[in-house]
């Protein structure tokens, strides 16, 4: 078998079962150990796969800049805001996370509610200024271009003096094993802190974040206590975070 035919069978069978183990895939392709690690990492070099110690996950999506990442799956990420939604309650302190996603949710948060809204995303805190009865603190910090998001010790700092009901998080990758995680490290002490001081987390996440990692773990995936997603995603996908103790919504 030549080396291009292998690390595509190597690419399909990842796309079937969500992870490989490279000792499983040694034996189910009749090659050494040696050979699976050289592949997977030309493979991870060239973007087809994320290796990890021991094996390989799926890619987490390509990074897209904020302002372009609004035209991606609108329907979608509005059908995703709509069902978080229905987790919100008057007199909670509400803690959001960056997103286009989260955007939407903050969009269409009933112009009834009255809570208090933390965030570290200026274009949450643009899209609800305007409402009648929501409080809005801005947490300030180094603004993070590709996410339009406030990182940075100010940002965690002003965290670690809040509690919040409940937090929206933005998701990049989730993987069941593997945990959150996102591709810039100054993302996670802002992130692990929203979850650390918040007694319920909302992860918004659309079908092609789930099942993927990236370079820096966030928090467990049982961190979470809802996962909000796409409905026609199979019982298969879903069934770890349900063993999780996840309440899964699909929307």
């Amino acid at each position: 078998m030549l080396k291009e035919e292998r690390q595509q069978l190597i690419l399909n069978l990842l796309n079937q079962q969500g992870k490989l183990v490279a000792t499983e895939l040694s034996q189910t392709l009749h090659v050494s150990e040696d050979t699976i690690r050289r592949d997977l990492r030309e493979m991870d070099a060239v973007g087809m796969i994320h290796r990890v110690h021991g094996g390989a996950l799926p890619k987490s999506p390509p990074a897209v800049h904020y302002v372009d990442r609004q035209n991606l799956a609108v329907e979608t990420k509005e059908r995703l805001a709509n069902q978080a939604a229905a987790l919100v309650r008057n007199g909670q302190v509400i803690l959001m996370d960056g997103g286009t996603t989260t955007l939407k949710l903050a969009e269409r948060l009933p112009k009834s509610l009255m809570a208090t809204v933390v965030t570290n995303s200026p274009p949450v805190a643009i899209a609800l200024a305007g409402h009648p009865k929501v409080e809005v603190i801005l947490i300030g910090g180094q603004l993070y271009k590709d996410s339009l998001v406030n990182i940075g010790t100010a940002a965690v700092e002003t965290l670690n003096r809040i509690r919040a009901d409940v937090c929206f998080l933005g998701i990049y990758s989730l993987h069941p094993e593997i945990g959150i995680s996102v591709p810039y490290i100054e993302e996670t002490y802002v992130k692990r802190q929203m979850i650390s001081i918040s007694s319920e987390v909302v992860a918004l996440a659309t079908s092609d974040k789930l099942g993927t990692s990236s370079s820096f773990i966030v928090a467990p995936t049982h961190s979470l206590t809802y996962l909000v997603t796409e409905k026609d995603i199979s019982e298969e996908i879903l069934a770890p975070y349900n063993q999780l103790g996840i309440t899964v919504l699909q929307a």
